[in-house]
């Protein structure tokens, strides 16, 4: 009987397994949003991708996509030997949650209304071609968690309104041109863990309002053109593992136990180009009351 059992659970496991996978195949999509990744193939060359698409095929098929309650709601093409621009009407995927283009040739700017997608998690378009600025709208974007751009060849500032993005815990937008002063919103985002801003054109100074990023972990201001005293605050913050702040004009000193954290370099160099040694102070006590 036992065996009888056993078997008729493996049956029954098996029917709900083919009736889930059948289910996700005739998942009813809408034209639209099916016509919004038809654009998306065709600017971004799909006929050459590495994982192409059987536009004949149901969209549960197609590499890459996500389907939830008969919507579009991831898009991960990572890797995959995209080449074009990223079409408007991507932005009309209102449920999407997860796009991540990471690692292909995407030339062109990033859709000035992508604050359309209202519930974006995660936005991951680095290490492509993109040009111009950050648009303002992604300020819009408030559940968006992860906001990754790194290696592309943006330029401009900060958008001003970054702040409104409360749940952001990931900043990831180094080897760039971007530039402009910290926006002070940036020091709003008491979710994040990761400020990753080197080899960039940021200038200004390093506001005494970073201790409010109490989760931050991970910071990089590498090769950048800040400058003023760096904020003694920043030893304040607990979590904060690894800092990298090299390479700017930074000047002052800095407490022992900043400089102990792991990547700090005391390099700076000055606006000729020539490079210089932040001291280091034990008395670190007196001079964190500065900030304050």
């Amino acid at each position: 009987m036992l065996i009888v059992k056993i078997l008729m659970m493996k049956n029954i496991v098996t029917l709900l397994l083919i009736f889930a996978f059948s289910t996700s195949l005739l998942a009813n999509i809408p034209n639209s949003e099916k016509n919004c990744l038809i654009k998306l193939y065709q600017a971004t060359n799909g006929n050459n991708w590495d994982n192409k698409w059987d536009l004949k095929a149901p969209i549960s098929t197609w590499y890459g996509v996500t389907i939830k309650n008969d919507h579009v709601v991831g898009i991960n093409l990572s890797n995959n030997n995209l080449v074009g621009t990223l079409p408007v009407e991507i932005t009309n995927l209102k449920n999407l949650e997860e796009l991540n283009l990471f690692k292909n040739q995407i030339s062109g700017k990033i859709p000035e209304n992508i604050g359309n997608l209202k519930n974006l998690k995660e936005l991951n378009l680095s290490f492509n071609k993109l040009t111009g600025a950050i648009p303002n709208s992604i300020c819009e974007l408030t559940h968006l968690n992860s906001l990754i751009l790194f290696m592309n060849q943006l330029s401009g500032e900060l958008p001003k309104q970054i702040g409104n993005l409360k749940e952001l815990e990931v900043v990831s937008l180094f080897n760039n041109g971007l530039s402009g002063e910290l926006p002070t919103t940036l020091y709003e985002l008491k979710n994040l863990k990761e400020l990753m801003l080197s080899s960039n054109n940021f200038s200004g100074h390093i506001s005494w309002n970073v201790q409010n990023l109490k989760e931050l972990q991970n910071l990089s201001l590498f090769d950048n053109k800040m400058d003023g005293q760096i904020p003694l605050a920043l030893a304040k913050l607990d979590n904060l593992r690894n800092i990298n702040l090299s390479y700017n004009s930074f000047s002052g000193t800095v407490p022992k136990v900043l400089a102990e954290k792991d990547d700090f370099d005391l390099t700076m160099k000055s606006e000729s180009g020539i490079a210089y040694q932040l001291q280091v102070t034990n008395n670190a006590k007196g001079i964190l009351a500065a900030d304050e």
